[in-house]
């Protein structure tokens, strides 16, 4: 790879992995980013601008498609479909979040792409999966989220069910499922050979992700009603609280070892709280507690269960995390560029130096530039083998 076409340095456990990415909104520009931050060379196709679209960003830098480089194609036109496919002839993944049928009339589908190079991995990341009565419908996050059961269970009881930002089906169900099928693929074919199809669909995903609640579902453990399971909001010691300055505490001390610690730094008598393990009893425990948050600052009692094991902390603002030391610490929130974001996660003994992830390119390089340096790089690569 050449430097005049902007590759990234080789770093990370996905070093020399190639990526094309097709333009898209949500997990599937998350997944490739996840991708990029592990070491793959990525390459975003950015198709004309669409007024259309849904645009969360405008002029600014997306920061969602930091550490790869950027390309422009009309895929509607020949010519580019064609530049495009050159590139993929030289990839290892393909990910794509288009609508079913659509790669396929653009005359990019597996089919083309895999007679190119039968060992990619095409990855599909869509809502509702490549079938079933709902595919070619539109929807996001919300609408996944809901049909699988797992909206239906977050919110207070007598109130509306509440969306969880967009991080269920979007991003674990989404873009956390592309990329292990993408892995999963690439370790298949260095026993096969073969590259394949990976159907990531946010509605499987996320019946996964619901997965614990099924089985305590099925055992009895989880009830239907919201606002009545131990992780909903209904349990005393699992839910958050109001302190004297208006701000909150989250209270997560589920086992009894770490219950009585939390009862400790409260400086309450255990033998005059209610039975913990009693369900009637847990509006009165949750009032008890409530009074006692209540008389001091979230950040007062934060010092007060700093160090132990009684699974206390303050509810944080994005502002706030930004400067949290223990996230400073590990590099999981940092500062790129100037913008406070994520860090790169998980981490790998044998890449400890590896570099932060770039800032988004801007402008995109020429199509041309990258199709032949992957071309070269390719050549580079089968000199060495033969060597």
């Amino acid at each position: 790879m050449t430097a005049e076409a902007g590759a990234p340095a080789a770093h990370g456990p996905l070093a020399g992995i190639r990526v094309v990415e097709l333009a898209g909104i949500g997990p599937g520009p998350h997944g490739a980013m996840i991708l990029a931050d592990l070491g793959a060379d990525v390459v975003r196709v950015d198709r004309p601008a669409n007024p259309g679209a849904l645009d969360l960003v405008g002029d600014r830098p997306d920061w969602l498609l930091r550490g790869r480089r950027r390309v422009q194609a009309d895929l509607k036109h020949p010519l580019d479909r064609d530049r495009v496919l050159e590139l993929i002839a030289h990839a290892d993944v393909l990910v794509e979040g288009n609508r079913p049928g659509v790669t396929e009339r653009l005359g990019l589908g597996p089919d083309d792409c895999l007679s190119r190079n039968p060992g990619l991995v095409y990855a599909r990341m869509t809502g509702w999966g490549q079938t079933g009565p709902r595919a070619s419908t539109a929807g996001h996050d919300i609408n996944y989220l809901s049909l699988t059961g797992g909206l239906h269970a977050i919110g207070r009881p007598g109130q509306p069910p509440v969306p969880p930002l967009n991080l269920v089906a979007d991003i674990a169900g989404g873009s956390m499922m592309l990329v292990t099928g993408v892995l999963a693929a690439l370790v298949e074919r260095e026993r096969t050979g073969a590259g394949q199809v990976v159907d990531a669909a946010m509605v499987d995903g996320t019946s996964v992700v619901l997965q614990m609640m099924w089985a305590l579902r099925a055992v009895d453990a989880w009830s239907d009603e919201r606002g009545a399971n131990l992780l909903d909001g209904a349990c005393p010691y699992y839910d958050t609280y109001t302190c004297a300055d208006g701000r909150y505490l989250a209270v997560g001390c589920l086992e009894p070892a770490f219950y009585a610690q939390f009862v400790h730094g409260l400086g309450l008598d255990p033998a005059g709280l209610p039975d913990r393990d009693d369900r009637a009893q847990w509006p009165a425990l949750r009032e008890i507690f409530g009074a006692a948050l209540a008389r001091r600052t979230r950040d007062e009692w934060t010092a007060v269960f700093d160090g132990t094991d009684a699974c206390v902390t303050p509810v944080l603002t994005f502002a706030e995390a930004a400067h949290d030391p223990h996230l400073r610490a590990r590099g999981s929130v940092t500062t790129l560029g100037g913008v406070p974001q994520a860090g790169t996660a998980p981490r790998f003994s044998s890449h400890t130096d590896a570099p932060p992830p770039a800032a988004p390119d801007s402008p995109p390089i020429d199509l041309g530039v990258a199709v032949s340096a992957w071309e070269s790089a390719g050549r580079a690569t089968a000199a060495g083998a033969r060597g």
